[in-house]
This record gives structure tokens, C-alpha cells and sequence, in this order.
């Protein structure tokens, strides 16, 4: 399994066959270097979306039509896309599981916010998401953004991840504190990795309250496109 940060909330994960582009945020990404979104995309199968805000969903509809293939997330936010711009999706909602492939994909409550900029003001088209990506013997909690909630401990007794990529970055979603607390709380988690941080001047900059709230855990900070694997 490889692991790949591309920078603020988006990830390249290669399991069980599959390649799944989470997140994918490239233009207007302040941190993900140029002439590497090839490398990023290459191969890739499906697209997950958490949420509608455009750091997180801005790609989706394009890379869908550019590789050829879908997008998975929220019911309502899909079906939206499959009929206005006629891309495949697989829409589904929380407590839902797809397969893609080997690798089953379980939708989770996350606390946030989620919209689309419209003509005349935000849409709302569904909510926003977590996801538990099963295969290889792993299970990943992306936490999508999110802040702590108690409905976390019920995510480790029915999915038991051993590798969390939770939001940390503060301001917009959990800081490195609270993150390390929701870890160490209601997960039992070998393998840590943080993101939405480091993006903007109001993200948090550095993992190491993190790090050091999380004795024994192996916390990776990787740079963008340096794969981590598992």
C-alpha cells in the first residue's frame, strides 16, 4: 500500500489494486508542485469527494471527464453531478458501504460544513463525510474535515483502523491538539498522518504537538508526493 499526500487535504492511495484520488485539490494549491499533477493521477481508478467546499471537491468533475472514471461520495451531491455534467459517480450515504474493487468503502459522519459556489450564493447539495477504506489487511480512517466527536469510538469498535489521516491543521477544522485527542481517545492507531495543515499562513505550520501527543504512535509528516508505505 502506498500512501501519497498531495498536499493540503488530498491524497493518492494505491490499495488492493485500486488507485483512489481523495480529495485531489491541484489548481489554486498553494503547496503542490508544479508539473507533477501527471504523476499524481497517473493510473488512478476512482475519485472520493467528502465534501462539497472547492479545496476538496474543485477537481473532481474535471479529473472525472479527463481520466475516465468516477467519482464517489454523498447521494445528493452525486446524483447533482451525474446529471448536470453526465460524469459516472456512485453515490451512496453515511453508514453505506461500496465495493471498488477489493477495497470496501464505508461513509462516516464527520462535523463540518458543505457547499458549492453557485451563481447566486453557496449550494448545498448533501453533507460532509468521512470515509473507511478497507483492503490489504488495513483499514484507513480519512477523517475528511472534521472537528473531535463521540461518534469516533463508535467508528473504532464497528472498523477497528489501524491508520488515521485526520485533518489538523486548526482554524477550519481540528488543530494538532485536539486531533492527537480524538487519536489517542477513541482510536487505537499504529500509523498517524496529518493534513490540512501547512496550506495557508492560518493553518498550523508544523506536526509536532501532534507528534508529541502521540507517544508510541508512528506519526508520518511526509513531504507532498513522497509516498508512505504500509
Amino acid at each position: 500500500m502506498k500512501i501519497t499526500w498531495l498536499g493540503h487535504a488530498g491524497f493518492r492511495i494505491e490499495i488492493a489494486g485500486q488507485v483512489l484520488l481523495v480529495d485531489p485539490w491541484f489548481t489554486g494549491n498553494p503547496v503542490f508542485p508544479e508539473g507533477k499533477r501527471g504523476e499524481a493521477v497517473k493510473g488512478a481508478t476512482h475519485i472520493l469527494v467528502s465534501h462539497g467546499h472547492g479545496d476538496h471537491s474543485g477537481e473532481a468533475v474535471g479529473l472525472a471527464k479527463e481520466l475516465g472514471i468516477p467519482v464517489v461520495g454523498i447521494y445528493d451531491l452525486m446524483s447533482w453531478w451525474g446529471e448536470t455534467h453526465g460524469i459516472e459517480t456512485v453515490g451512496f450515504n453515511k453508514g453505506g458501504t461500496v465495493k471498488l474493487g477489493d477495497v470496501a468503502l464505508t461513509m462516516v459522519s464527520a462535523t463540518h460544513s458543505s457547499s458549492i459556489s453557485g451563481p447566486d450564493g453557496p449550494v448545498y447539495v448533501g453533507t460532509e463525510a468521512g470515509f473507511m477504506i478497507a483492503g490489504e489487511g488495513h483499514t484507513i480512517y480519512f477523517s475528511g474535515d472534521t472537528d473531535v466527536m463521540a461518534d469516533m469510538k463508535v467508528f473504532n469498535d464497528l472498523h477497528q483502523p489501524d491508520i488515521g489521516i485526520l485533518c489538523a491543521g486548526g482554524h477550519f477544522t481540528m488543530d494538532m491538539k485536539r486531533a492527537a485527542y480524538a487519536a489517542k481517545t477513541f482510536f487505537d492507531f499504529k500509523t498517524v498522518i496529518p493534513c490540512h495543515y501547512k496550506t495557508f499562513p492560518l493553518l498550523a505550520q508544523s506536526a509536532d504537538e501532534l507528534v508529541a501527543g502521540l507517544p508510541g504512535v508512528d506519526v508520518k509528516t511526509p513531504e507532498v508526493m513522497e509516498p508512505v508505505e504500509i
